[in-house]
């Protein structure tokens, strides 16, 4: 086993300055994820950079009218804030269904806008993974891939991201802010997240040593009636094999006039619907409109033998959920 230096950053300048000088550092947060990785050989640091006595648990609303949340803010906390609950219901339901209670208390926002893909070939340090040892193949790709992405994905990588709240985030425009060694900077969300390509060892455009320090979530007045539904192989602690985010508002001549949907269980990165979104705005929200909607975001999907069944599953999703949001 490698040995690994601990050290507990009393300071945000502090704890980028550590892992900058270290190429072989990284950063702990709630560790839910990555001490996983750390047991498995997965990830192999030599420094280890405790955030955990940062102060980046807050969360406050900005002048804009919208909300900043700390990147230490505890996954469980931000769920149950009044605050989320009552301006981005969707976001709280996507917590509340991203883990077991026990991880949910432990994990941060921060943490889980990185982490890393549940593919069992990335994580059994031995098959070959081009996102763990980038140049060295894609197992999923005539593996087992029933969980795998049929959208974003590359013949390099066809891993999907696990996040359920990032596809809310990703829904609702919100900005990933850093702080690095150049000093802050702001990310826009669907930035944030890379699709494979070429190079899916790199998943975001993080720096070595820039440190997540909120995530701005805007004002959306629509986003007061957003949703999150989550459809799994067990109502317990398990990943999506299609997932749903909506927020739609429809006028009164019966047309939708506004609509924020994204997909998880599908992609390699959160799922923003924008083709979908496009196809409905200023048409009549009605079932056969929203199946329409449906088969043209999934019409560049790309698909295996065991996971194209995720075309069928996801449009009847997007038509149930827009339908029961018209319903509602």
């Amino acid at each position: 086993m490698r040995p690994i230096t601990f050290f507990r950053a009393g300071s945000i300048d502090d704890a980028v300055a550590a892992v900058s000088a270290n190429p072989d550092s990284a950063f702990l947060a709630g560790g839910t994820t990555e001490i996983d990785l750390l047991r498995l050989g997965v990830i192999q640091p030599t420094l280890l950079v405790d955030v955990n006595e940062l102060p980046l648990t807050y969360l406050e609303d900005t002048e804009s009218g919208g909300v900043r949340i700390g990147a230490m803010a505890r996954m469980s906390d931000v769920a149950r804030a009044p605050r989320i609950v009552e301006r981005y219901p969707g976001m709280s339901q996507a917590l509340l269904l991203g883990a077991s209670e026990q991880l949910r208390n432990m994990a941060s926002m921060g943490g889980n806008m990185c982490q890393r893909t549940r593919c069992a070939y990335f994580r059994d340090g031995r098959s070959p993974c081009n996102k763990r040892e980038p140049g060295s193949g894609c197992s999923a790709l005539n593996g087992v891939n029933r969980g795998h992405a049929i959208l974003g994905t590359s013949d390099q990588c066809i891993a999907t991201h696990p996040s359920d709240v990032a596809v809310a985030l990703v829904a609702l425009d919100a900005t990933v802010r850093t702080m690095g060694p150049d000093g802050i900077r702001t990310i826009p969300i669907e930035q944030f997240f890379l699709r494979p390509e070429d190079t899916p060892s790199v998943e975001h455009p993080l720096e070595h040593g820039e440190l997540i320090v909120a995530i701005d979530v805007p004002d959306l007045p629509v986003a007061r009636a957003s949703r999150y539904v989550k459809h799994r192989d067990r109502a317990s602690y398990e990943f999506a094999l299609v997932s749903v985010f909506s927020a739609m508002r429809v006028d009164d001549k019966g047309n939708v006039a506004e609509l924020r949907l994204a997909l998880g269980g599908v992609g390699t990165v959160p799922w923003r619907a924008h083709r979908a979104e496009e196809a409905l705005i200023g048409r009549p929200a009605t079932p056969e409109n929203f199946a329409a909607a449906a088969d043209a975001e999934l019409a560049d999907a790309d698909t295996r033998p065991m996971n194209a069944f995720k075309v069928t599953f996801a449009k009847r999703a997007i038509v149930r959920e827009l339908s029961q949001v018209v319903t509602s």
